[in-house]
């Protein structure tokens, strides 16, 4: 797992590699993505996992979201394995509107328009 997950994994489970989500909106877990990814067709690996946190992370962080500002914070976030561009490879249905779904949250307006943020 890379340094990012470490950090929330919860030391008393370390042996486990329970993955802790300490922004996660009340109620949701990560068996809810799991079943949302599913129905997605996705297999969740540790890029989504880090995608789903950093989600998480953000909307805790800021009262207003904005698609673009969501769009340029996950650009810089994952840029060490390509921005947004990755993110498209592991989230063909949009980094933010299907990263969304998968962590519990509701994607804000004009995630949802296929030509947004388009990278072919």
């Amino acid at each position: 797992m890379s340094e990012s997950i470490i950090q929330h994994i919860h030391p008393a489970s370390a042996s486990n590699r329970e993955i802790l989500f300490p922004y996660a909106p009340e109620g949701w877990t990560s068996a809810d993505a799991e079943a949302q990814a599913e129905k997605e067709n996705i297999i969740m690996e540790e890029a989504h996992w880090r995608t789903v946190i950093a989600l998480q992370e953000y909307y805790a962080n800021h009262e207003h979201i904005l698609v673009r500002e969501l769009h340029d914070a996950l650009d810089e976030k994952f840029h060490i394995d390509g921005g947004i561009r990755f993110l498209y490879t592991i989230l063909p249905g949009g980094p933010i509107a299907q990263g969304c779904r998968l962590a519990g949250l509701h994607a804000p307006a004009g995630s949802a328009d296929p030509s947004f943020g388009s990278v072919q």
